[in-house]
């Protein structure tokens, strides 16, 4: 027993080790290091900055931020009661993230180890499966600004099963409430209540009784989300003037390419919650699934082939909910478009790390030579995630120090010699969230919920440029959340370095409508050849060696 114990505490150290080393270029780098963009840089780093400045972070309702589009609405940015908000505003950006990933990691190897040891893999000759998965589990490139939403969702559910199971205590409670301080009720939890809400309904249908304790846990749980999430609620309940999501059309694929996204999903994953289970765990579980076919052994796994299936069912609804034959429910029942319920996908890693655990296990029953074969697997997919280190998949792109480019639009600012309130810009061929980092006050911005009048007062700004180019009409319109000063030449491309020899040639803004809305200067990644014709006129090139961009200051004639 001892002995086990040991060996149990040595691999446990030994997976927090491997956690450390694959954050240590976060903490060693700083704004040197490089991470994700799309989705982080692009939006969510900047909008922590500008909530943290604005003065508003227990802002009413209806407060509004005028940093962004004029007046963005506060409840844009989301609850002040959750954790990562502050650590924003209280910490440089890069420790900030760094200490957020952190959190994230560690509290997603805990979740998944104990849910394995107590659930699923119970028995002490697991110990290797249960701390190889986990750590597996938590090296997983998950979307930063989701924190604990999906990867939280091990620890709620060994919480919610010690309940349903009659050996709740508090520490379970104390997971309930904790977590909806670190996670998202629309980016994962939402999803996972429901399947909990599911679970309890079919305990009751197959006879095993109400469990009023299983029950109060999950109603507990969300209730807590409602609270610290009241804006949100709020906005979804309340709010009565239209917003960007009202135009939100998601129903539009054809059947054929629904059943080609739904492979894709399940082979390769999604954006926002990669697993990374291309290349070991799916042909893990599909050999651990042909033993349990060969053999018979439904019955004693019938856990691993109830993972294995759901999980091809959440591909599926992944990739039919964008399958044009709902649009006629979605335009009778509004809330099917402003709510993605597609991501029910988000339980996605959850459910293919614990069959990847179960699926070695399977395999490991096999005899000795099977046993090197499992453990070389886990041992494969920690290896090959550490190759999708941020550091290793984002190298070429801009450093976070040459991103945010602080010291060139610091000479920016010098330079027009104006308080920032006093002026309104945009930007072409960069993310406006540079410069609404840099203190900036836009008329361009990336966020999925402001209001809807403003979108259409900005689609005349660019509205020439929609017409000529059918795939950022058709972006802009049917979605918006990226209200840019796009151009028909660029297309959706909104990052050009300062090496890059592209120029713009046929601009065409309406620029009496940028000047109404308040806008005086527009800083472009590139040359505008006809920048008269658009009344125009190049102020001044900006270059610095710390910043990935050369900026294009155009002031309005």
């Amino acid at each position: 027993m001892f002995r086990e114990e040991k060996k149990e505490r040595r691999l446990i150290l030994f997976a927090l080790l491997v956690i450390a080393i694959y954050l240590s270029p976060l903490f060693i780098l700083q704004e040197n290091a490089h991470i994700r963009v799309h989705d982080n840089l692009d939006s969510n780093l900047a909008w922590y900055k500008v909530l943290a400045r604005s003065g508003e972070m227990f802002g009413s309702v209806n407060a509004i931020i005028p940093q962004i589009i004029n007046g963005l609405p506060r409840n844009a940015f989301g609850t002040e009661y959750s954790v990562i908000v502050w650590l924003y505003k209280f910490l440089p950006t890069m420790t900030a993230y760094g200490l957020s990933q952190a959190l994230t990691r560690v509290m997603a190897f805990i979740g998944m180890y104990l849910l394995l040891k107590k659930h699923f893999l119970r028995g002490e000759q697991w110990v290797f499966l249960q701390i190889g998965t986990a750590v597996a589990f938590a090296l997983t490139p998950f979307w930063p600004s989701g924190m604990l939403s999906t990867l939280g969702m091990p620890l709620a559910l060994w919480a919610f099963l010690n309940i349903r199971n009659g050996e709740g205590s508090w520490k379970d409670f104390l997971v309930l409430t904790l977590l909806p301080l670190y996670a998202s009720i629309v980016l994962g939890f939402f999803f996972f209540l429901s399947a909990m809400g599911i679970l309890w309904l079919s305990d009751v249908i197959r006879g095993k009784g109400w469990n009023p304790r299983f029950l109060l846990a999950i109603v507990y749980m969300s209730s807590i989300f409602m609270l610290v999430e009241y804006r949100l609620v709020y906005s979804f309940l309340f709010a009565n003037e239209p917003n960007s999501r009202d135009e939100f059309i998601h129903a539009t694929l054809p059947f054929w390419r629904s059943i080609r996204l739904s492979i894709k999903n399940y082979v390769l994953g999604h954006n926002h919650v990669m697993t990374v289970h291309t290349f070991f765990i799916l042909p893990a579980t599909y050999i651990a699934m042909f033993f349990v076919y060969s053999k018979r052994l439904w019955k004693q796994e019938k856990l691993f082939v109830f993972l294995f299936v759901l999980n091809m069912l959440l591909s599926l609804w992944y990739a039919f909910w964008f399958y044009r034959g709902w649009a006629p429910l979605t335009e009778r029942f509004h809330f099917m478009n402003t709510f993605n319920f597609a991501r029910y996908h988000f339980l996605r890693p959850l459910v293919i790390y614990a069959g990847f655990g179960l699926a070695l296990r399977v395999i490991w029953l096999q005899g000795q030579s099977w046993v090197k074969i499992a453990k070389s697997l886990v041992i494969l997919q920690i290896f090959l995630l550490g190759l999708y280190n941020d550091e290793v998949i984002y190298r070429q792109k801009p450093s976070v120090r040459e991103f945010y480019a602080e010291d060139l639009f610091k000479k920016i600012e010098k330079h027009i010699a104006l308080p920032q309130e006093d002026y309104r810009v945009a930007s072409i061929g960069i993310h406006p969230a540079i410069s609404q980092y840099n203190g900036f006050y836009t008329l361009d911005t990336y966020n999925n919920f402001y209001p809807l009048t403003y979108k259409h007062q900005f689609r005349k700004l660019i509205e020439s440029e929609l017409v000529g180019n059918k795939t950022i009409r058709n972006y802009f319109d049917n979605w918006g959340g990226r209200c840019y000063l796009y151009t028909a030449q660029l297309g959706k491309h909104v990052m050009f370095k300062k090496h890059s020899k592209r120029q713009l040639d046929h601009l065409q803004l309406n620029t009496k409508v940028f000047k109404e809305m308040g806008g005086r200067y527009i800083f472009s990644a590139l040359p505008i050849t006809n920048a008269e014709q658009n009344q125009l006129i190049l102020d001044k090139v900006f270059v610095s060696k710390a910043s990935a961009w050369k900026i294009y200051l155009y002031k309005t004639m």
